[in-house]
């Protein structure tokens, strides 16, 4: 490509790819692709010197101007850039790396001529656009409510605001409460699911009181795992390579907290569309206001019963009033009247609706002189909340002093309740000594009917205040003096509710269903407020204990790590010592520790506390949390490189499993055996308790976190095994699916895992160029997750990868800083083979004394944790230092031993390195016999893998 297009700010193209730098659009084969504001300064930078090396210093300095910024994040973001090109997959290279150099494009590019547009009409096949209420889907995303049936007065509205959103991106529906913001915001999501390809997600900020937890909330929404104490960097970084629309609901109360969020949303992630709903202006960048506007009201009383009916508040009206069980006949005299009240409603639906429900009781013309004596309505349009509160609770005592005792009582108590909840739920927090369930559900069953509660009947029946009426309502359950009781059997009944789920997940010994997981997410928001009142001065320490031990397996089945961390050891805090060695404390022990261990660098309190609630289980004879137990205990331990234990816990797991009788907790055991003998040098074992997991889990799918056998995908240490026992193919074959399959933000611990292993086998097989990518995929998902150690090991893959590609210095670099990250962590499992590059490195610099003082340390601590799979190759590398130096009787002492130990761990692949390390050694002519045959028998057990860097070398050597 000539300089000239190179430099343009015009249109190019490049394979299925054409980029608008005018525009700062990148699209493939005409679809937007959604890439970050910096990956895309990089490539626009990359595409102005298609072809040429540029510098890494140069590329920092475009992206990232007047910043100084460590090279990591020029890696990162050309990691996120190559993963939205596809870079790698089918063949395909875009970016590549120049080592020690920089950075260049690879690709042909070449100039477009933009055709221009015809003004006549518009191009048939323009990018979707959200158009209107009418574009919805036939199945909408999980957790977006359903649009209302028939929608009075907004059809325009929804339009407006869908064509601003989409020039805009960013669009706050401004009104007084009341006013139908939810509604609309509905309305407009489900118009835009097929604009943003059905990824909207809902975030309903009703159900948080504390502001600090609205990141937290937005990532649960999202579906995105949180390892971090902020949740705000880990939702901005999903966000950043995602095309979305993003739905706020209900932000006012919460208004610093969600002007924090969406200004970094609009900012840094450019294909986010951005909607929210508030009685008051975020006012922040990129927000464009749309002041929701009442209901068309008629302007005057002479109006005929059609004209009146014109009107969108008039036709709310009649068509509520008809929906509690009155419909209006309307004369020319009573549409006057009609439009009277609809006046003084100022067109407020919440308010219209409130009155609709009482014709039936007041009549028409009672209902207009009510509202006259009763209530003076004023919506100035002020942001200060005191007035519209005012105004909003004069409405509401109108409509609160229409209805029951009954009904007021159990309105008063349901305020209690957070977002959506059961008859269950509302039975259980409104029921007493007073008046039985069944009075409640005849009560709520009026308040439906009244307009005072919302009910959504789609599925699993649930019921929900308006946020401003249950604020309203919450005031006079302070006021009847009814608070605390209400509060808690609230407390109470979240407990029993999620002791029974899980107690039923427990005794069913299968995953429990989407469904009910999804049924025990949403109960966060009123989890958490029971928890803040069962803590506070006022509240009940022993409930808010047993609240927290229900509540933990929760928090970590959405990812909700701090959370889980920081409510079990404020309640173990206050543990009593008759609550000790209860199941209670069994709990808040299991949820401290797994959160801690992935929170807190897997800390020895994370062990503790593990050990702890182990120690409990088995006391109680709790098999079933036992396993649980064993199973983190495992992780921990295999984190911390105590491979030994590894085989003890889950030694221990396939016994407990076996007395339980379940299927899926055996499969699990197998697994963790198979990789408990796999990091201990047993391949042989490792391949007959993987195959054995396979066949136990036919049919069998554990993904509920929750449930004791929620476990990494065989396949990830079954490549590894397969490769050492000789089955090079196969295990490349399997690396190579590893590798292409998707990373996950709802699991990014396991993509993590599969990406290191998977990798492992590439490095062995000498496709290091594979390795570094990997390493760079690595490393930006542990980024985007905060996955601080993970993050470490890609580091120390790239710097195995620039070792073996001849960057010496700078893979010495990288591989001292991971393996020193690493340690500081007590994340050992991966440092020996980190160790083992790096000593083969010193060695090529002439460093040999340090070589053979880091070889000797990891062979040491190998042997002590028993982590003895590596232990072979860092044998035969000590060898070949001494080899290098003369000593050949010690390197052919070191050579026999690893011999022996790879025979002994059936690594046909560890058999075939020492063998040619002997025949390299090999001095006289019966020492070359002998290393020759040795090497051709080897080399003659293999039946697959023949183009493979080693068996290439083999042959070579043979020959």
């Amino acid at each position: 490509m000539d300089r000239g297009a190179a430099g343009s700010r015009g249109s190019v193209a490049f394979g299925p790819f054409r980029l608008h730098a005018d525009k700062r659009l990148l699209e493939k084969n005409g679809v937007p692709v959604a890439v970050g504001s910096r990956a895309l300064d990089l490539l626009i930078a990359l595409v102005e010197h298609a072809g040429e090396v540029v510098s890494k210093q140069d590329l920092m300095a475009r992206v990232w101007p007047k910043i100084t910024v460590d090279e990591s994040s020029l890696r990162v973001h050309v990691a996120m850039l190559r993963k939205a090109l596809g870079d790698g997959r089918d063949g395909a290279r875009y970016v590549t790396n120049v080592s020690g150099r920089g950075y260049c494009l690879v690709a042909p590019v070449t100039a477009v001529v933009e055709t221009p547009a015809v003004t006549a009409a518009p191009p048939a096949a323009a990018k979707p656009a959200i158009s209107s209420v009418s574009a919805t889907s036939p199945d909408p995303p999980p957790g977006l409510p359903r649009p209302l049936g028939h929608m009075v007065g907004r059809e325009a509205t929804v339009a407006d605001v869908s064509a601003l959103l989409a020039t805009q991106r960013f669009v706050t529906l401004h009104g007084p409460g009341g006013i139908g913001k939810t509604t609309v915001a509905i309305a407009v999501a489900h118009a835009g699911l097929a604009a943003f390809a059905n990824a909207v997600t809902f975030v309903d900020l009703g159900a948080i009181s504390d502001a600090s937890l609205l990141p937290s909330a937005v990532a649960s929404a999202l579906g995105v795992a949180v390892q971090s104490g902020d949740a705000m960097p880990t939702v901005l970084n999903f966000l950043r390579r995602r095309r979305l629309l993003l739905v706020l609901d209900n932000c006012e109360h919460v208004i610093d907290q969600a002007a924090r969020l969406a200004e970094p949303v609009f900012r840094d992630c450019p294909e986010v569309g951005l909607l929210a709903t508030s009685r008051e202006a975020l006012r922040v960048e990129g927000e464009h206001v749309f002041p929701l506007p009442a209901l068309e009201t008629p302007d005057r009383d002479k109006l005929g019963a059609s004209e009146v009916m014109a009107f969108a508040a008039a036709n709310l009206f009649v068509e509520r009033a008809a929906a509690s069980g009155h419909p209006v006949e309307l004369s020319d005299a009573d549409a006057a009247i009609v439009a009277e009240i609809c006046r003084k409603l100022d067109g407020n639906a919440l308010a219209i609706e409130l009155a609709a429900g009482r014709v039936g009781t007041h009549g028409l013309q009672g209902l207009a002189t009510l509202l006259d004596s009763r209530l003076r309505l004023s919506w100035q349009g002020r942001r200060t909340a005191l007035p519209r509160h005012q105004t909003l609770s004069a409405t509401l005592d109108w409509s609160y002093n229409l209805i029951p005792e009954t009904e007021r009582a159990v309105l008063r108590r349901l305020s209690i309740l957070l977002g959506g909840f059961t008859l269950r739920a509302a039975e259980a927090v409104a029921s007493d000594a007073s008046f039985d369930p069944a009075a409640v559900v005849e009560a709520l069953e009026q308040l439906v009917a009244k307009s005072l509660v919302q009910a959504d009947a789609s599925g699993t029946p649930r019921y929900r205040l308006l946020d401003t009426m249950r604020a309203y309502a919450r005031s006079k359950l302070a006021e009847s003096g009814e608070e605390r009781t209400a509060a808690r059997r609230h407390a109470d009944y979240f407990r029993t509710f999620l002791e029974q789920t899980r107690a039923e997940r427990t005794q069913a010994l299968t995953p429990s269903d989407g469904n009910r997981r999804l049924e025990r997410a949403s109960l966060l928001g009123n989890v958490r407020a029971a928890l803040d009142w069962c803590f506070a001065g006022t509240g009940e320490r022993a409930l808010g204990v047993q609240l927290a031990a229900a509540a933990a397996p929760l928090f970590i089945e959405v990812s909700l790590l701090d959370e889980c961390r920081r409510w079990s050891e404020r309640a173990l805090g206050v543990l009593e010592e008759t609550e000790r060695g209860t199941r209670f404390e069994m709990e808040l022990q299991a949820g401290l520790g797994h959160s801690l261990m992935l929170t807190s660098r897997n800390s020895e309190e994370a062990g503790a506390a593990l050990e702890r609630g182990l120690e409990i289980a088995t006391a109680l004879g709790d098999r079933f949390n036992q396993v649980r137990l064993l199973n983190r205990l495992h992780l921990y331990y295999r984190r911390i490189g105590e491979v030994a234990r590894t085989l003890a816990a889950a030694e221990r797991m396939e016994k407990v499993a076996g007395e339980i009788g379940d299927p899926v907790g055996r499969a699990a055991a197998h697994i963790l055996l198979g990789v408990s003998h796999h990091l201990g040098g047993d391949q042989a074992r490792a391949r007959f308790h993987l195959d054995t997991c396979l066949a136990e889990a036919a049919g069998v799918r554990p993904t509920d976190p929750g449930h004791f056998a929620f476990y990494r995908p065989p396949r990830i240490p079954l490549t590894r095994i397969l490769w050492l026992q000789g089955h090079l193919d196969q295990a490349l074959e399997m690396a190579g699916q590893i590798a292409r399959t998707p990373l996950a933000d709802d699991d990014p611990v396991t993509s993590c895992i599969g990406l290191i292993w998977g990798a492992s086998v590439h490095g062995w097989a000498g496709d290091w160029a594979l390795v570094e990518q990997q390493a760079e995929r690595l490393i930006a998902h542990a980024t985007a997750h905060f996955l601080e150690p993970y993050r470490n090991v890609g580091q120390g893959m790239r710097g195995e990868a620039l070792v073996h590609g001849g960057d010496v210095e700078e893979g010495t670099t990288l591989l001292r800083r991971s393996i020193a990250s690493l340690e500081a962590d007590r994340y050992w499992l991966y440092t020996p083979g980190f160790s083992a590059t790096l000593a083969t490195a010193l060695v090529s610099t002439g460093q040999v004394e340090q070589a053979v003082r880091v070889i000797d340390g990891v062979i040491d601590a190998t042997e002590t944790l028993g982590g003895l799979l590596i232990l072979p190759e860092l044998l035969r590398i000590k060898g070949e230092i001494c080899a290098g130096q003369g000593d050949e009787r010690q390197a052919r002492s070191l050579f026999r031993r690893a011999l022996v130990l790879a025979e002994q761990q059936s690594a046909l692949f560890w058999q075939l390195r020492v063998a040619m390390s002997l025949m390299r050694l090999a001095g006289t002519r019966s020492q070359r016999d002998a290393a020759r045959e040795l090497l051709a028998d080897t080399y003659g057990r293999f039946t697959e893998g023949f183009a493979t860097a080693d068996l290439k070398a083999a042959k070579a050597l043979l020959n």
